[in-house]
């Protein structure tokens, strides 16, 4: 309507001031008009700024009205000029002291709660340059005393215009030109209003609130919440001063009366905001914590947090109020704790209960539900009360939102599983069915999708393809309740016997890790499909198509975004499937096949031009980040504070909508939990979550950050980055080199490209080489991150023409690669270092892609003409410490690569370029004593380093430089010494293919030997497998050697000689103080036998025998338990259990020492059947009879038969010689019973018995009385019992053998074979009269010949061949072991007169355990971040394929032939050009030779001419 235009004009009619009472009646209302016109209206705020001239008159009205059109308008205020200022500061100076003209400078130096600084600055330098006209403070003593009176006098502080309003306003507008840290105008406030002053009037008990409030906030903004610190204020007492004021106020505010008609608002609001604020300002302020003033004064300050707590307690506290007091108990009950004051416990107790979530939620919802019942007064009330209720409902939308995420993500996932089963929604053999198996709902959903693009259907083509991507996400955890809410849902769509997995099932298949580390192989429980497979899939029904298409198109930028997402997706893990469709398409697309490439490149091409454009760096950013730091390091408390000083705006159409917004989340949150409340009883309890202050940090937080992030054309470039990227995954050549050449008219070289992105990002286009930290922050690092891994995939493989095109190319790139390696990448690396060493560990990897797998030093040396060695070394260095630094620091804990792992990634790039540079090989060793600082890095590099020497399929050979995996150390060395010398030649002469059938056992050992370490005792135990069997043999040996000299036992102990057992007791302690002072075997055997031989004779021997049992029991349950430890039997199946021969051994070992306690004391003789097992010579000896036992046997067998005929030949015709001696059971009796028998015939067995018992005692011979009639019956009796036997015994005392076959095969058997004659030392002898003696003597010599001699001396001479041969074999061995490498099989001889020891080549260049930790390398590590090399070497060793072995090669000995060669070839060269040199001038001697004579025959010539006249003259006159 333009009305403002009509009242401006009439504000310019002239009028007389002093008497036209209705004319300045009538300018009032036109005022009071334009001041409502523009009040929270900055479009009419902007119209009355262009008439700003209007308001510039001297008068309280026009101040007013030109207040309001600066009202919270920033832009407007930034405008204000410095004529403006000096208008109003020249108004107070000349029209008195007006409140009015105060509060416009008030409004221009904070607007929106942000301060302007140039007003500030400003107002400030007016402020000072007027003087005591404006600046009216009473300082003195006589000043201070008008201000006592005028705070006494005006009680009711009715007038606005009074002076003490003015002092009032005056100490707001400085606290308001100090506000925001501005170190210009607080250096002036402090010398206008000193702090002393300040605590005078704030502490005089005449002072009113408001100016209490003035004096606080001017307090807090110039001298606690400054820039720089003000020592003043945390060494005097002055602040703790006020805080004893504070709480007699606060004390005042708790006590007062409870009707609110009469309360003291002005008091209240001074309690809870301006009291608590400066109190949380001031002990979160980073200066406080130095000081120590707060131990000292603990009583008042447990009082502070007591009042504060007493306040919170006030039931007519307001939502800014009960924040604002919140906020101060929650910072003192913080400072308490860290700095050790002790609050009473129930204090302690309270406050934390008030912190309770459950609390903070009812109490906010009740003040937020009472908000709009209060009456409005006024449309400033009414917005106040419109953003209240705004906030509360957005924390509770924030607080719902966290705690019922994982339920809509759950419920959004089913749409997921649906899309992979839609088969299942629809009865069997139903045509819809049969569509969907065959994939044609997928198909048909992506073909739709371009077409919702043609519809302008964007929205809803960006939903289809996120949720085309989400089918290919792993598996996420949604809790208890996510889950049981997704079963309930998918049985509500396939019924109770839906085709999903149950989520305990599901969820352990998600824990239990798949031995192999692919990415691809990953599988999906809720389709029970591994990602792969899902891929495949998808890019079946045309998903890669789909993507192609969008790019190709360029719809938009968020198409786009999601077309690169999905072909991400598509591409984990490098699918060499998606890659081969995505290759063929691109290749095959006739119509603009560069178009796709050219889509991308364009958008680095933007990328970079807003890279340019937008990123500025300011040398200042360096000397302002501890400033930075400070802003990062303020406390919730303080940002909560900061954010509820914002209110008051008035509502706009923006803020309606966000209170309609979260009006509707907010219903729908609440309805979705009463309905989960009225389902899940059980779970009402208030989940563990965040609360409503950490969300709103949070999202505070979350603000900053999304204010610094990068412009959507840069943020971009990572997705972009990452797909092509995974376009040549798994070291794709095809496509490594489409990137850089699609061969068509127009190339676009995307490699390049990046490259020179990487080079923008950083700086380096802008001069900035030298500042590359400062380019490079917290928001872009993980994009430069991302292109360096990029360019690392380019060139992997290796595809040397995309190596070349980075190491060539004419930008800055490698430069800055390898300033991000050497250069210190500060202010980042202050904040966080874990960013800084992920860039240097991706910059070293790109390094080395660079040089990956060539033979020619082109790029080395171009990364070497730019570095420094030295710096590079001290590099690794750094970080080697840089590792135990932050291993010491237990707080931080760090994501990523450690810093030790990126220095040895570091050392190999040196490594690698140290075989262009003797300088740099030089730093590379360790020189000088290994302790120093410097040597120790380089020594744990060096040892965790390994190099190997591979084949590739072109048959060239190549060396491999890599870290030797942490698992690697678990390998023992008693498998390393089992697997060197058991391991078998093949053809070739190699041992690989022994070695590489182990290497499966050999990892398996090592993951177990580091689950071995988490269990101390039990390692500890199998650590010591060898002293504990020798334990067990000294036991066997010992208890055999008892039963030996002792059994049978005596049961009675018998006593020792004295001296005897003194000298077991010297010789028992002697051993014991031997043993404890030096500990070695023989004293510790000493002891031992010592210890024996104690308890036999004070014990007895059955006790001890017993006893040494059971220790050998104990010590050999203790070895096998150290076996199975050491072996992992305790997670090998029962079939891998009995077929381990070891661990049956020393079971069955177990038993026989069980059999020797329990059964009887013999057992233990077959103890010692041990040393077999322990003794290889013993062991060869059993070998030398078993290795060679079929022929043994069937010699044995030969022998058998050879008997068997000749027994049917002796059965035949020499039965009756078959006469075998033998000696029968009762034959002959013994003597005592033919004594017994005599004696029982005389009736004198008792004297008889008697006699001989006194005759044998005393040794005589007497006679007494009848005695001798006795000796002599003796005598005859002894006589008849020594009297040899007749013939006739004889005869008897021999048995016919061969009576029948049997016995004449067994009789053959036995006595044939053990008689040295053969059968003939046992046959009858027969008489030569006979007329079978010469059959006989025939029969005899046969046998004897054929079985004696021959038979059994060729079961010998197998055995003695076999022992002959096993001895050869082990000394053939051990030359093997010694002259012969283990990997290639060149024998010691080869390296002679050679650059390369045969001791250096198999260390160095073929150490058998190198390849071992080659092959557990690519075995645990992730094989999208293989190397060239590491893929090839991966990929043959799934297939064990030995190819990359090298066999009967070595490089140093090519290069050592190559390097004869080439001095052939120079010595060949140097002859031939010193023959040229010499055909050259024999040349120019024969070209002089011919000029000579041709000069000659001119002369001569010429002499011819001359002579020629007169020579018939000299013819004439010759005769004379």
């Amino acid at each position: 309507m333009g009305a403002h235009t009509v009242v401006l004009e009439l504000l310019q009619i002239p009028y007389e001031k002093n008497s036209d009472v209705r004319m300045h009646e009538l300018m009032r209302l036109a005022h009071q008009f334009l001041q409502m016109f523009c009040l929270g209206n900055s479009s009419n705020q902007v119209l009355l700024h262009k008439s700003l001239d209007l308001f510039l008159n001297p008068g309280l009205l026009e101040a007013q009205t030109a207040g309001a059109i600066f009202k919270d308008n920033v832009s407007l205020c930034n405008e204000v000029t410095e004529r403006v200022i000096q208008h109003f500061v020249h108004c107070i100076e000349t029209h008195g002291r007006c409140v009015q003209y105060l509060k416009f400078l008030q409004t221009v130096v904070k607007s929106e709660s942000t301060y302007v600084r140039k007003c500030q600055d400003m107002v400030m330098a007016e402020l000072v340059n007027v003087g005591e006209e404006v600046l009216l403070f009473y300082n003195d003593k006589t000043s201070f005393q008008t201000l006592v009176q005028l705070m006494r006098s005006e009680r009711n502080r009715v007038d606005e215009n009074s002076p003490l309003n003015y002092h009032i306003n005056l100490v707001q507008l400085l606290a308001c030109n100090t506000e925001g840290k501005n170190v210009y105008t607080e250096i002036k406030c402090h010398s206008l209003l000193p702090l002393d002053d300040i605590v005078r009037v704030v502490t005089h008990q005449d002072c009113l609130p408001e100016v209490k409030n003035a004096y606080i906030n001017f307090l807090n903004h110039c001298y606690v919440d400054t820039e720089v610190e003000m020592k003043e204020i945390y060494t005097s007492n002055h602040m703790w001063t006020l805080f004893e004021n504070f709480l007699v106020d606060m004390a005042l505010v708790c006590n007062a009366t409870h009707d609110r008609k009469h309360a003291d608002t002005i008091l209240e609001n001074y309690v809870t905001l301006t009291v608590m604020n400066i109190i949380t300002t001031f002990f979160n302020s980073p200066f406080s914590d130095q000081s120590t003033t707060v131990q000292t004064r603990q009583p008042v300050f447990v009082r502070l947090l007591q009042g504060a707590f007493r306040v919170s307690h006030c039931d007519w506290l307001s939502g800014n109020q009960k924040f604002g007091v919140e906020t101060c108990i929650k910072t003192l009950s913080e400072i308490a704790k860290s700095r050790g004051i002790a609050i009473p416990v129930d204090l302690d107790s309270q406050v934390n209960l008030l912190f309770s979530q459950s609390n903070l939620v009812r109490k906010h919802t009740r003040f937020w539900l009472s908000a709009g019942k209060g009456k409005r007064e006024s449309v400033f009330a009414v917005s106040k009360d419109y953003k209240s209720i705004i906030e509360g409902l957005q924390d509770i939308v924030l607080l719902l939102e966290d705690q019922l995420r994982p339920l809509v993500q759950a419920e959004l996932s089913v749409l997921v599983d649906v899309l992979h089963r839609p088969d299942a929604l629809f009865p069997p053999n139903t045509e819809a069915r049969r569509n969907c198996e065959s994939g044609g709902f997928i198909c048909r959903l992506i073909k739709h999708t371009e077409r919702l693009l043609e519809d302008k259907e964007e929205p809803l083509c960006i939903k289809v393809l996120q949720t085309i991507r989400e089918m290919m996400t792993v598996d996420i955890d949604y809790g208890e309740k996510g889950e049981i809410l997704r079963q309930h849902l998918l049985t509500r769509y396939y019924g109770k016997a839906h085709p999903r997995l149950k989520p305990g099932k599901a969820h352990v298949e998600k824990k239990t890790p798949a031995h192999s580390t692919d990415p691809g192989s990953v599988v999906l429980s809720r389709v029970a499909l591994t990602l792969a497979q899902v891929q495949c899939h998808l890019d079946a029904q045309g998903a890669s198509e789909l993507v192609v298409d969008l790019i190709n198109n360029n719809y938009s930028s968020k198409v786009f975004l999601e077309a690169t997402e999905l072909g991400i997706a598509l591409l984990e893990g490098g699918n060499s499937t998606i890659q081969r469709s995505l290759y063929m398409r691109l290749t095959s697309d006739n119509n603009n096949p560069e178009k796709f490439f050219k889509v991308f490149f364009d958008r680095m091409q933007q990328a970079q031009a807003e890279i340019k454009a937008t990123v500025s760096v300011n040398t200042a950013d360096s000397l302002t980040g501890k400033k930075k730091d400070d802003d990062h390091k303020e406390s919730p408390q303080k940002e909560k504070a900061k954010k509820e000083k914002a209110n008051g705006a008035v509502i706009s159409s923006e803020m309606k909508g966000e209170l309609e917004e979260a009006a509707v989340e907010t219903g729908k949150a609440l309805a979705f939990v009463r309905r989960s409340h009225s389902s899940h009883e059980e779970d009402a309890s208030a989940p563990h979550g965040l609360s409503v202050e950490d969300i709103m940090v949070d999202k505070i937080h979350q603000k900053d950050k999304d204010e610094k992030k990068m412009a959507p054309e840069i943020a971009m470039m990572q997705p972009i980055l990452r797909f092509l990227q995974l376009l040549c995954e798994n070291h794709n050549r095809d496509l490594q080199n489409h990137l850089r050449n699609q061969n068509n008219k127009t190339n676009y070289n995307l490699v390049c490209e990046t490259l020179q992105f990487l080079d923008c990002i950083c700086g380096s286009t802008t001069g900035g080489l030298g500042l590359l930290g400062l380019y490079i922050n917290e928001n872009n690092v993980g994009l430069i991150n991302q292109t360096l891994q990029t360019l690392t995939e380019y060139c992997q493989g290796p595809c040397h023409e995309n190596q070349n095109s980075i190491a060539t190319h004419e930008s800055n790139g490698i430069d800055i690669i390898i300033a991000l390696i050497l250069n210190d990448i500060n202010p980042l690396g202050k904040q966080r270092m874990d960013l800084v060493l992920e860039l240097k560990d991706n910059a070293s990897k790109l390094l080395l892609a660079i040089m990956e797998s060539r033979h020619d030093s082109e790029n080395a040396e171009r990364i070497l003409f730019n570095m420094s060695p030295n710096q590079l070394v001290d590099v690794a260095k750094k970080a080697f410490y840089q590792d135990d630094e932050d291993e010491e620091d237990d707080d931080e804990v760090e994501d990523g690569a450690s810093p030790k792992d990126v220095g040895h990634n570091i050392y190999i790039l040196a490594h690698q370029l140290s075989q262009h540079n003797q300088y740099l090989a030089g730093l590379l060793k360790v020189r000088g004593v290994a302790e120093t600082p410097g040597n120790m890095a380089l020594e744990y590099y060096a040892k965790h380093t390994a190099q190997i020497e591979i084949v590739r399929q072109d048959r060239t050979m190549e060396q491999i430089v890599f870290p030797i995996p942490e698992i690697c150390e678990y390998l023992t060395e008693e498998t390393k010494t089992r697997m060197f010398l058991s391991a078998e030649r093949d053809d070739q002469g190699s041992k690989v293919s022994a070695f590489f059938d182990q290497h499966d056992d050999m990892f398996a050992e090592m993951q177990w030997q580091k689950k071995l370490r988490a269990s101390p005792a039990l390692f500890w135990f199998s650590s010591h497998m060898s002293l504990w069997s020798s334990i067990s043999f000294n036991f066997a040996v010992l208890i055999n050697l008892i039963v030996a000299f002792f059994y049978p036992f005596n049961h009675n102990v018998q006593e020792i000689d004295p001296r005897l057992s003194g000298l077991v007791w010297t010789t028992l302690f002697v051993s014991l103080a031997i043993v404890i002072t030096v500990p070695r075997p023989s004293g510790i055997r000493t002891f031992i036998a010592s210890a024996i031989l104690r308890l036999i004779f004070s014990v007895g021997l059955e006790p001890t025998l017993g006893l040494l049992g059971m220790l050998n029991v104990i010590n050999k349950i203790v070895f096998v338990v150290s076996l199975m430890g050491n072996r992992g039997t305790f997670t090998k199946r029962l079939r891998h259990i009995l077929a381990d021969w070891e661990f049956i051994y020393n079971v069955a070992y177990l038993s026989v020492c069980l059999l020797g306690i329990f059964v009887h004391e013999f057992f233990y003789s077959l103890l010692l059947l041990d040393v077999v097992y322990r003794e290889e010579t013993l062991l060869n000896v059993i070998k030398s009879v078993t290795r060679n036992g079929r022929s043994i046997i069937l010699t044995a067998v030969l022998a058998v038969i050879l008997i068997y005929l000749f027994s049917i030949v002796g059965f035949v015709f020499f039965k009756d010689d078959f006469l075998v001696e033998v000696d029968l059971m009762g034959s002959i009796a013994p003597k005592d019973a033919v004594q017994a028998a005599a004696a029982a015939m005389t009736g004198t067995a008792g004297m008889l018995g008697a006699s001989m018992a006194v005759n044998k005692g005393k040794g005589t011979e007497q006679c007494v009385d009848k005695s001798c009639g006795v000796n002599d019956t003796e005598k005859t009796i002894e006589d008849l019992a020594t009297k040899p036997p007749s013939e006739e015994d004889e005869e008897d005392s021999k048995e016919r053998s061969c009576d029948s076959l049997i016995m004449c095969i067994v009789t053959s058997l036995n006595e044939g074979l053990r008689n040295g004659g053969g059968i003939g030392d046992v046959l009858r002898k027969p008489s030569s009269k006979e007329p079978l003696f010469v059959a006989r003597v025939v029969y005899d010599l046969l046998f004897f010949f054929i079985i004696i001699i021959i038979v059994l001396n060729l079961i010998f001479g197998v055995i003695i061949d076999t022992f002959a041969d096993l001895r050869s074999e082990k000394q053939q061995k051990e030359e093997i072991l010694k002259n012969t490498c283990f990997i290639c099989g060149l024998e010691r001889s080869a390296f002679d007169n050679k650059t390369v020891s045969f001791e250096d080549h198999i260390r160095s260049e073929h150490n058998m355990w190198h390849y071992l930790y080659f092959i557990v390398l690519v075995k645990v590590k992730d094989p999208t971040e293989f190397t060239g090399p590491e893929s090839y070497v991966y990929g043959l060793v799934k297939e064990r394929n030995l190819d990359w072995f090298p066999r009967m090669r070595a490089m140093s000995l090519a290069a050592d032939d190559a390097e004869g060669e080439q001095n052939e070839l120079r010595n060949l060269q140097v002859q031939l050009e010193t023959t040229n040199r010499l055909v050259q001038i024999l040349s120019q001697q024969l070209t002089e030779l011919k000029d000579q004579m041709a000069e000659q025959r001119k002369q001569k010539q010429r002499i011819g001419l001359l002579n020629t006249p007169s020579l018939p003259a000299v013819m004439n006159h010759g005769p004379m």
